[in-house]
């Protein structure tokens, strides 16, 4: 049987590769054959976003509900955590009325970690601060193999506020564990010279780097940060925004995706986000289909692990 070593799931550094593609073909699975049966049900799922989410927070209802799970999401606002209850306490109180999975957003880097060790339930990363969006990067790499093939030695960039980005770090492990090329590309103050400890190529300019370049990945830009950093939204939109121009010297058959939501205008031109390249909708498409197989692989685990 195969499963995952781990009952949780909290980045893609944690993932070998065999991991990564057992997730996605897991995925395609889904998402081509359609479920002979409900794997999760009568489990629960409860959802605790500490931080507004629309697309994961929704996605991972649907997954559940799919998958004939109970999902029930946590008002954070009123909870016992605002009383001054700790994390794990309020994670360990809700895992006593039977939950099994906890989907967990926070604008914490590594919130999730301590809380994993010291419970039964199964705990999945929805995002962490600025470190990882484990999930985001999976349903990313099942877009561009769907639209791609095998994306080993492939050329990606991500171009963008990289240095706030937990998408682009969580894609870059990922992505190299998958054989890609990927670049870096933004103003150097939203990507430091540290970012070559992720042994990736680092640029400042992406007109140089769009030769031979077969994905880009545009990232959110925020307009307060930029304020606050002293960068031109002009300036940016000048070096870097994502348009006709600049995808008509990349490859013929490009592809262009983005976590969402687009600031259109500034990251990305309205004729490439809804032109044949971009990808922008099936990634939340796939968003689904990529939880609805973690779940259901993190089910196999819990499962063979209670049965050895």
């Amino acid at each position: 049987m195969e499963v995952l070593r781990s009952k949780d799931l909290l980045d893609t550094d944690a993932l070998t590769e065999e991991e990564i593609r057992l997730i996605i073909e897991t995925a395609f699975r889904i998402k081509n054959e359609g479920l002979k049966k409900l794997p999760l049900s009568n489990d629960i799922i409860s959802l605790l976003f500490f931080e507004p989410s629309t697309r994961t927070r929704n996605s991972f209802e649907i997954a559940g509900k799919k998958l004939g799970a109970i999902v029930v999401s946590m008002d954070t606002s009123g909870s016992s955590l605002v009383k001054g209850e700790s994390a794990l306490n309020t994670v360990r109180t809700i895992q006593a009325m039977g939950v099994n999975y906890f989907v967990i957003r926070h604008r914490e880097s590594g919130f999730p970690y301590p809380i994993a060790e010291k419970v039964s339930a199964s705990i999945i990363n929805a995002g962490d601060g600025m470190r990882g969006h484990p999930t985001q990067a999976l349903l990313d790499a099942m877009t561009m193999i769907e639209a791609r093939g095998d994306i080993k030695n492939r050329k990606v960039i991500i171009v963008g506020d990289i240095l706030h980005s937990r998408v682009a770090r969580s894609n870059i492990w990922l992505l190299q564990k998958l054989g890609a090329k990927v670049t870096l590309a933004g103003p150097p103050e939203f990507l430091p010279e540290d970012f070559r400890q992720f042994d990736v190529r680092i640029s400042h300019s992406l007109d140089d780097e769009l030769k031979d370049t077969d994905i880009i990945m545009g990232l959110r830009i925020q307009r307060e940060r930029m304020e606050k950093m002293n960068i031109s939204v002009d300036g940016y939109v000048k070096r870097y925004q994502i348009n006709s121009e600049r995808v008509s010297r990349a490859k013929p058959d490009l592809i262009i995706l983005h976590p969402g939501p687009v600031n259109v205008g500034i990251e990305m031109t309205a004729d490439v986000l809804y032109s044949e390249k971009s990808l922008v909708e099936r990634q939340v498409t796939n968003g689904v289909f990529i939880r609805m197989a973690i779940l259901s692989l993190l089910k196999e685990t819990r499962d063979y692990g209670d049965n050895t």
